[in-house]
């Protein structure tokens, strides 16, 4: 035996004879993380049991989708006054400008509804569910930049390696169905090939353990990798195998308490589960003519938004309880006027469609849908300014998101910008808001679901986060 082997045997043999041993010491350790555990959830009553978070990411311009200013239009290439600017940071793309010219929206805006709600004629098909969404005009982050603004969004904070939302909710709530995961995630990508990068740590799970990290469907015939089983190994040599396999986790659990063998075998489960529940999942040929007419013909196309919505709907009629889609193509900084119009056409249908056609069988009433990005885009132009275009940088001052069903207040517009869509005038909404929101929705404190590691009990709100009542119904 090497004397490494020979010391590592010593170790097992030294905790096993103590008189906790590794599997208790794993337990309590597990306790001791798992401290949400010991209060039933939900709070409250919830009114939601599930969210469908569409994220565009790359920041959605709010001025020339949700928010007007027509008073820009006197403005036209004058620059920003310092008074409005008042010193706020700028990204290193505008840093060096000598000027801030403004830049009016090229797009007409309309009210629409019984509610009224402003919406861009970039938005035909959104502004007709008008009366069934929440505008939140007043929503503001931290962050400048791609990379720490959508992890603060998606993890509540601004550096990696915490949890996501959606493993917050897989480790508060779980999931309804046995064969699919609690979290699953979808990617596009609209506009230009090149967009800003998306990293699997987005969806990942932190310092949870694993098992809570989302789990990513793939475009085309195999949407989950390795889920198939290889030529020439059927069904049953598949449960054979993982029979003998889980045999041989369950010792090493035994010898060394790790909790992640635990999940390692949960795992395993939950995939040969998934190679019935998938397929049936992605099959669309049972879908009427009418679902394809109303998210349009995207939908038959396997990794575009549109088919990402459709999956999104039949994934929340299944019971997962965290379904998020990734749009990417917003990042306009140069050549807006072309680039939103044609992000508008990928995305404006479907996402009215899923909110009309959730409605249409009953489950938006318990089905929280967001949409919105990691920030805004600014009131002056990126670069040069013409009369037909121009470009906008990012703005994390002030920007709008929206949501809908589950418990929030139909046919609500919330929060106001000034003149410029440059500052908050009335009832501002920070990420931790939202996020506590959202957690509110679906039953949960969000000061009391927490995680211990490292010595402090981790929550996604942080130390921070106020529910918008105002919202909610």
């Amino acid at each position: 035996m090497h004397p490494y082997e020979e010391l590592a045997l010593t170790r097992r043999q030294f905790f096993r004879r103590t008189t906790t041993g590794v599997a208790a010491l794993a337990s309590l350790l597990e306790r001791d993380s798992s401290a949400a555990d010991a209060v039933t959830l939900p709070h409250f009553p919830p009114t939601a049991k599930r969210v469908i978070y569409l994220f565009q990411y790359g920041g959605p311009s709010q001025i020339d989708l949700y928010d007007p200013k027509p008073v820009l239009a006197k403005l036209q290439g004058k620059d920003l006054p310092g008074s409005i600017r008042m010193g706020q940071r700028l990204t290193a793309m505008t840093a060096g400008q000598s000027s801030f010219p403004v830049a009016a929206s090229r797009f007409a805006f309309s009210q629409h509804g019984n509610s009224g709600a402003w919406i861009s004629e970039l938005l035909p098909n959104t502004a007709k569910v008008a009366d069934d969404i929440c505008l939140i005009r007043s929503m503001h982050t931290e962050q400048i930049n791609h990379d720490p603004g959508i992890t603060f969004f998606q993890t509540g904070f601004q550096l990696a390696g915490s949890p996501s939302i959606g493993s917050w909710l897989a480790y508060g709530l779980g999931s309804e169905n046995k064969d699919l995961p609690a979290f699953i995630v979808m990617t596009s990508l609209g506009g230009k090939l090149g967009d800003q990068p998306l990293a699997d740590r987005l969806w990942g799970s932190g310092f949870l353990p694993t098992r809570y990290q989302g789990v990513k469907f793939r475009a085309g015939t195999d949407p989950v990798l390795y889920l198939s089983n290889p030529p020439g190994f059927d069904k049953n040599a598949r449960r054979r195998f993982l029979d003998d396999l889980s045999e041989l986790d369950k010792a090493k659990l035994e010898d060394y308490g790790d909790p992640e063998i635990s999940t390692r075998i949960a795992q395993y489960e939950m995939a040969y589960k998934m190679q019935t529940s998938v397929p049936e999942l992605t099959d669309l040929s049972k879908e009427p003519e009418r679902i394809f007419a109303m998210y349009g013909e995207d939908a038959r196309k396997p990794g575009t938004f549109a088919a990402n919505c459709l999956l999104a709907r039949r994934l929340a009629e299944r019971g997962v309880r965290f379904i998020q889609l990734f749009h990417r193509g917003w990042d306009q900084h140069v050549g807006l006027p072309v680039n939103i119009a044609s992000q508008c056409r990928d995305t404006d249908r479907a996402s009215a469609a899923l909110v009309q056609d959730l409605k249409e069988r009953g489950l938006l009433q318990d089905t929280l849908l967001v949409w919105g990005g990691e920030f805004g885009r600014t009131v002056y132009c990126q670069g040069k300014l013409t009369a037909d275009d121009y470009g906008r940088d990012h703005h994390p001052r002030c920007f709008t998101i929206w949501m809908a069903g589950g418990g929030v207040k139909p046919g609500v517009t919330y929060g106001a910008t000034d003149d410029f869509s440059y500052n908050i005038t009335e009832n501002p909404v920070h990420v931790h808001d939202l996020h506590a929101t959202i957690l509110r929705c679906l039953g949960i404190d969000h000061t009391k679901l927490t995680y211990k590691f490292q010595g402090r009990h981790y929550r996604l709100t942080d130390v921070s986060g106020t529910v918008v009542r105002d919202v909610l119904i």
